[in-house]
């Protein structure tokens, strides 16, 4: 009966230290992904919540992890980091994005998105928030 203690324990700890470091390299990863989608976007994602509130943008979209509202007028916002195109006309670039963000009628004239008034400053927040969170 010691025996199948032992190894029931043993068993225990292993997976404990398997999922212990499984979790501190997500969480690892997670901040070097951070670390590079703010170099490449030249933006702060955690500035992004409450500017996407205050511009409006959680009123048409749903976006990944922000609490608040969650609009169903535009397309979701998640994975958009995986999506080929943005608004349908141009390429998902950080540069493109953030063009998108701030003048999308510059874009495509019809779009239904308005133009916020959003600076190129604060977009390139809003850029490094959707590139992070999926």
């Amino acid at each position: 009966m010691q025996r199948r203690s032992w190894i029931a324990t043993t068993v225990v700890v292993l997976i404990l230290i398997t999922a212990g470091g499984i979790g501190a390299l997500w969480s690892l990863r997670q901040t070097q992904k951070s670390e590079f989608i703010k170099r490449l976007t030249g933006g702060d994602p955690a500035r992004a919540p409450t500017l996407m509130i205050k511009y409006g943008c959680a009123s048409c979209h749903d976006i990944p992890d922000l609490h608040g509202p969650s609009g169903r007028v535009g397309p979701s916002l998640h994975a958009l980091s995986e999506r080929v195109y943005i608004g349908g006309v141009t390429t998902n670039t950080p540069e493109n994005l953030v063009r998108w963000i701030t003048n999308p009628k510059a874009l495509s004239p019809r779009t239904a998105m308005p133009v916020t008034g959003i600076s190129e400053a604060q977009a390139r927040d809003v850029a490094a928030y959707l590139y992070v969170h999926q």
